[in-house]
Parts: structure tokens; sequence; C-alpha cells
């Protein structure tokens, strides 16, 4: 029986078994169908690509795709240079961008502050405006750093100042790298934009900022 189900076909005609001559034609529509998906995904691949430029060109320069929010724009940082720049006894420097109106804040009271740090070449550390939230600190009480304390003393709600803290009024120990934002060494120069947005307790509410 076995013999004559292996013969059973024309004489002198060569037959493939029919289990695979199916095989033979799947794998052919099989390769057909993956060699046209290749060509897709090549395709999509490419016109990714074309659509993704000029992300992964911001990318690269380290930028993100949406604008950075700061408080001094590429306009204040070009006229840096020409304003004051004062030094105060213990090393503190800071520019006045912009000079506020009313009471400096006392010592213990709390002010409203935006503010963006950096490190002395430009790199963004730590940002309220990104956060979203001003900060409040408490003056005089070490809170915040050295010079940061010192700087916003001698400012005015509404005023906008630049200040320059050298490495003894910065962070005493060193704020190691998180993702995107550089590590600061100890006790190094930062950069600071400062934004005094008021005084709770000495302002009336008409004279407060908006946010």
């Amino acid at each position: 029986m076995r013999n004559s189900m292996l013969n059973a076909q024309t004489p002198g005609q060569a037959r493939r078994p029919a289990v695979c001559r199916s095989s033979a034609r799947d794998v052919s529509q099989t390769a057909q169908v993956s060699n046209r998906r290749t060509v897709f995904a090549q395709l999509a691949a490419v016109a990714a690509l074309v659509s993704l430029q000029p992300s992964a060109a911001l990318a690269a320069g380290g930028l993100p795709v949406e604008e950075v929010k700061v408080l001094c724009d590429a306009a204040c940082v070009s006229s840096l240079e020409s304003i004051e720049m004062v030094t105060l006894p213990s090393g503190l420097q800071y520019r006045d961008l912009t000079v506020g109106k009313g009471p400096l804040p006392p010592k213990g009271y709390q002010v409203i502050v935006d503010y963006v740090a950096m490190t002395p070449n430009g790199r963004v550390f730590e940002s309220s405006i990104q956060l979203g939230t001003p900060y409040t600190i408490r003056v005089g009480s070490g809170q915040v750093i050295p010079g940061l304390d010192e700087g916003i003393r001698t400012m005015r709600p509404g005023g906008l100042r630049r200040l320059y803290v050298p490495g003894p009024l910065s962070f005493p120990k060193i704020l190691k790298a998180a993702a995107g934002r550089p590590s600061v060494p100890a006790a190094s120069p930062t950069v600071w934009d400062v934004a005094l947005r008021y005084i709770p307790g000495l302002e009336d509410d008409e004279d407060i900022l908006s946010l």
C-alpha cells in the first residue's frame, strides 16, 4: 500500500509530494510579503528621519524643542555690559536689570521670587520659571546660599537682578548632576537671575505684581 501511494503518478513524470509543493508556494509568498514589508519600513524610516531633522538638530545642541523660559532674554543679555556692575565687600557682584519700587525686605520677612540659576558658562541647573512656581524665601534665615540671600536683601519689589556669586558664597557641597542638569562643584561660582515679585505683609493687594 505504501509503495502504491508513492508510485501513484504518471509514468515518466517526476512529481513533488503535494505537501512539498504547498510549502514551496507558501515560502515564496511569504518571502514576497516580507520583501514588501521591508520596503515599506525603509520608506517610513526615511520619512520619519526627514520630519525629525529639526528636532534632532536642537537635541544635538543641547536645547529642548520648546522655547526655554528665562528672566533675561537675548536682548537683555546683549545689554549686560552696558549696565553698571556693583561689587560688595563680601565679593558678591550684581547688575540691576530692572530697579524695583517699594520697601527693602527686612530680615526675617518672606519674599516671593522667581530665579534662574546658572553655571558661569550659562548652563541652567535650577529654575523656578521652568517649574512654573515662584519660590518663597525667608530673608536672613540661612534658607538659601549666602550670596543669594545677600543679593535679595537690597532688592525692591518688581526688581530684576543678575547676581554673580563667588565660590565662598555659593554651595558648600557639590550638586550632583541629574537629568537635564549639570553638576555644580562645591564652592564654585554661580550666576543667578532673580526677580523679586513681592513681599507679603509689606505691600497692599493692589501693589502685588502678577506672577
